[in-house]
């Protein structure tokens, strides 16, 4: 009987599995955008000292996939809920991303689900 309530108390809320896979997809924009412009501006001059601004959409995007596969673990991972990613993923709109910026909202709407709470406090404890 403790196996059922066990088997049961992990299972995954569909909006944990929705954010796992949108992490994945906006890194990997975030990642092939900021590559391709990167290496668009680094060919002028006036490139090279932009450079920098655009290479940190990437280093979200690296984050963002590890983010992303550690909430798709199958078995469930140790894994706080990230707002400091959702929040950086708002401020790709500044970079006018919009994808990255809408599943930065998105994961603020999900963290906030009483399931999906209830979630990372149980894999946390």
């Amino acid at each position: 009987m403790t196996t059922k309530s066990a088997t049961k108390a992990l299972e995954k809320p569909s909006n944990v599995t929705a954010l796992g896979v949108l992490n994945i997809v906006s890194g990997v924009i975030n990642i092939v955008a900021s590559l391709s412009v990167t290496f668009g501006l680094a060919l002028s001059l006036v490139g090279l000292i932009c450079v920098p601004i655009t290479i940190l959409p990437a280093v979200l995007g690296v984050f963002e996939i590890l983010y992303g596969i550690k909430l798709l673990a199958n078995p469930p991972q140790p894994v706080k809920p990230s707002q400091a990613i959702a929040i950086c993923q708002l401020l790709t709109f500044l970079y006018l991303n919009v994808v990255s910026g809408v599943v930065g909202i998105l994961a603020l709407v999900f963290y906030s689900d009483p399931n999906v709470k209830a979630y990372f406090e149980e894999i946390n404890s």
